[in-house]
């Protein structure tokens, strides 16, 4: 049997599976980000990542009752900046990924530096709020004693991996989000970069995600009940390991993952840069892939929905009912800023056309039409990178009720595949533990169904969809200057 287990960014969750690809027991722990200043986004490594790992492991080895495990994968929301000292300690809560913003002015410095195009053609990516570099230059800036302190550049699987097997080794995928400290053509550390992003820092050693990289020591083993031993993977970061878990492997493949943030991976023949997305190593060794994400997508309906009451199966109930355009609104859905293809720290949320005759059922249906608008711009910047997406798969939470599904193909209009497991990345670390230690995965996680397009739906979304562009180009200046008083009157950290 195999473990699989994925600490996200509102949730950890694990599976125990068996080489057939059959889940058989699943965990699943719920958690909060902390937000102590706006554009700030964290996580306590030893309260979240380590607490819910073993609290999660514990529970799916009281279902394996005693049966013999053969390998253990994990992942987690990265790129993050976990410091840690010589014993990988950590030294402050991890800094999360593109949805922590407060580096923008070391991206400034570093895109100076280094030249903006010259880190495109070096890394495959921009410099942006998802880039690892910046984050590790302001925290020598504003937390210069952390600084000092820190031995280790951990994210939340090679955290977890360090934890248990006592290995500093980061995955070749997360590496290649650590711009401008990567360099993605040689698929090693760009040294002379780094060195003057973050003079002294040791850096990770490089592995895949399918490489088996140590065992479950004694003292890991004693904290969590696995069997000292078991073999653990790289690890890599979630949104990859979810592409996993639904087959995009192929040339052309593309998942759409609706979480806390919306994500896509595309997997690419020969890699291709481009300003508006991110371009990285795969979790095959060899491959590389295309990826963009939005800054918020189920954080955004978990907002209205703790703001309007209800559930969310009675909030989708009632949103099926309203039609295509929510009666005349639209929502920009750039609450936490926008990530890809604008890379926009500074937008902001705006939902227009609201009148006194509109209800909780037509905004949340317009923040799930507004956040499939985003998809469909995304998808549209991986067409002109030279990408296309042959086989669309969808995969989390938001797929369940079938309504941001269906909305999300109306608006784009392509079919999506749905597979018959959406549990997500720790299936996928799941798959590539069993892939390490030389399992046939082929036949894991079949499609079960395919979301097809509605044409009159499509239409009406492609009037909708060409005033979501021009509403962004003709209130950012307003947003801007919103953004600009909320850090101004933000209380001091």
């Amino acid at each position: 049997m195999f473990l699989g287990v994925d600490i996200g960014t509102s949730a950890s969750k694990g599976v125990l599976v068996r080489p057939d690809g059959t889940v058989i027991a699943r965990s699943e722990r719920m958690h909060d980000v902390s937000t102590p200043r706006p554009g700030w986004v964290e996580h306590d490594a030893e309260a979240i990542w380590w607490a819910e790992f073993c609290a999660i492991i514990r529970e799916l080895l009281d279902a394996a009752d005693g049966a013999k495990l053969d390998a253990l994968g994990v992942s987690g929301i990265g790129p993050c900046l976990l410091p840690a000292d010589a014993d990988g300690t950590p030294l402050r809560p991890a800094i999360l990924y593109g949805v922590d913003t407060r580096a923008t002015a070391e991206i400034a410095e570093l895109n100076q530096q280094f030249g903006a195009a010259a880190v495109l053609e070096r890394s495959g990516s921009p410099l942006t709020s998802q880039a690892v570099g910046p984050k590790l230059r302001w925290l020598a800036r504003h937390e210069p004693q952390v600084a000092a302190r820190t031995h280790m550049l951990l994210m939340a699987s090679s955290f977890l991996v360090h934890r248990l097997t006592g290995r500093y080794v980061l995955d070749h995928q997360s590496a290649s989000q650590c711009v401008p400290m990567y360099d993605l053509r040689r698929r090693d550390w760009a040294w002379d970069w780094a060195a003057a992003v973050a003079p002294g820092l040791r850096l990770p050693e490089l592995a895949w995600p399918t490489d088996v990289v140590g065992r479950v020591s004694a003292a890991a083993a004693a904290a969590t009940g696995l069997p000292a031993g078991l073999p653990v993977t790289t690890g890599t970061i979630d949104a990859w390991a979810e592409a996993a878990s639904v087959g995009v492997r192929a040339p052309g493949d593309a998942m759409i993952m609706y979480g806390t943030t919306m994500f896509l991976v595309q997997v690419l023949t020969h890699p291709r840069p481009h300003p508006g997305l991110w371009l990285t190593c795969g979790v095959w060794p060899g491959t590389y892939t295309s990826a963009a994400g939005m800054a918020t997508s189920g954080a955004v309906t978990d907002w209205l929905r703790r703001l309007v009451g209800g559930d969310f199966a009675e909030l989708v109930a009632e949103a099926a009912e309203v039609p295509a355009g929510s009666r005349g609104l639209l929502a920009l859905p750039y609450f936490a800023g926008e990530r890809t293809p604008l890379f926009d720290p500074d937008a902001r949320g705006i939902i227009a056309g609201l009148t006194l005759g509109h209800g909780r059922a037509e905004l949340y249906r317009a923040v799930l039409e507004g956040i499939a608008y985003g998809v469909r711009h995304n998808l549209e910047a991986m067409t002109a990178a030279g990408g296309q997406a042959q086989r669309l798969v969808a995969v989390g939470g938001g797929t369940k009720g079938g309504l941001w599904t269906q909305i999300v193909t109306d608006v784009t209009g392509l079919p999506q595949q749905l597979p018959a497991d959406t549990v997500g990345a720790c299936l996928g670390d799941a798959l590539l533990a069993a892939a390490a230690v030389g399992v046939d995965t082929a036949g894991w996680n079949p499609v079960i169904g395919v979301v097809e397009p509605d044409p009159e739906r499509g239409a009406i979304y492609a009037a909708y969809y060409q005033r979501y562009r021009e509403m962004y180009e003709s209130t950012r200046h307003i947003a801007h200057f919103l953004a600009a008083e909320q850090h101004r009157s933000a209380p001091p950290p």
